[in-house]
């Protein structure tokens, strides 16, 4: 490939398309380590971006700050066009930004509708503040109407439903709690190809719908080019490559990659 033709971060976003989340030259050391190092990406609205990497390239610390679980320790951090730092998760959530991670916090003893509700339960007027367990049936199957996911009940348990399910319900979740942004942390980990097309439906689905800028953090090369409008690729803390999906191959991005393995090796070696 044509180095000169690699494409710099945030390069593929149209200059004056409106942005969702943006971030400058983002740093973060944990002493004497540093995690992050001047990370720079655009994520439109309406858009996904994937972000491909492998462990220790930095993307599990890039959504702890973009979720407000971390602080950076540098750069600069927009959301829809404000200057913003993110002080906590909760702070994080009331911007509208939200992450399913791989455990997905779902109770699976409880059921569907339950869990749709976790900690924002929906209670009646009056002194004795009960669950309003009705309403709650009602949105939560009206919510997984809404983006095309099928369970037989929302009374139904967690624990009965299937790994790509549970993933919808996770993402449902998010969904209905008027998310803007929403992070995925390697949601098709450990699925089979029809779980995983489950999920790949519901995100082409959300996106299809408007309104929701999506960052899925993953693994796999071609899921990610299939489903993702943009790829960026992080590498030892820092972004090394970032082009729009149709511009780009599998075999390209292994390319950057073992360069860039040789040129550790090398610089090791001496």
């Amino acid at each position: 490939m044509d180095e000169s033709h690699m494409a710099l971060p945030g390069e593929n976003v149209a200059p004056d398309a409106p942005l969702a989340l943006r971030g400058e030259q983002l740093v973060k050391r944990f002493g004497a380590v540093t995690a992050l190092d001047g990370v720079s990406l655009k994520l439109g609205k309406g858009e996904i971006l994937g972000v491909l990497g492998d462990n220790g390239a930095g993307k599990s610390t890039l959504v702890k700050i973009l979720t407000g679980f971390h602080q950076q320790t540098g750069g600069t951090l927009y959301i829809d066009g404000q200057e913003t730092m993110l002080r906590s998760v909760d702070h994080a959530r009331s911007l509208g930004i939200e992450c399913v991670y791989q455990d997905l916090a779902l109770a699976n003893s409880l059921s569907i509708y339950h869990n749709m509700f976790l900690n924002r339960e929906i209670v009646r007027r009056g002194p004795f503040r009960l669950l309003d367990h009705k309403k709650m049936r009602e949105r939560a199957a009206q919510c997984l109407d809404d983006i095309g996911v099928h369970v037989p009940s929302v009374d139904l348990p967690v624990e009965r439903l299937s790994g790509g399910q549970r993933q919808a319900i996770a993402v449902a979740r998010a969904v209905h709690s008027n998310a803007k942004i929403l992070l995925l942390d390697e949601p098709l980990a450990a699925m089979g190809a029809r779980e995983a097309g489950l999920i790949i439906d519901l995100l082409m689905r959300l996106k299809e719908k408007g309104g929701l800028s999506i960052i899925m953090i993953m693994h796999n090369y071609a899921q990610t080019l299939d489903i993702a409008d943009r790829i960026m690729l992080m590498q030892r803390g820092r972004v090394t490559f970032e082009q729009k999906s149709a511009l780009t191959s599998v075999s390209e991005l292994m390319d950057i990659v073992r360069r860039e393995y040789r040129a550790m090796r090398s610089a090791g070696a001496h």
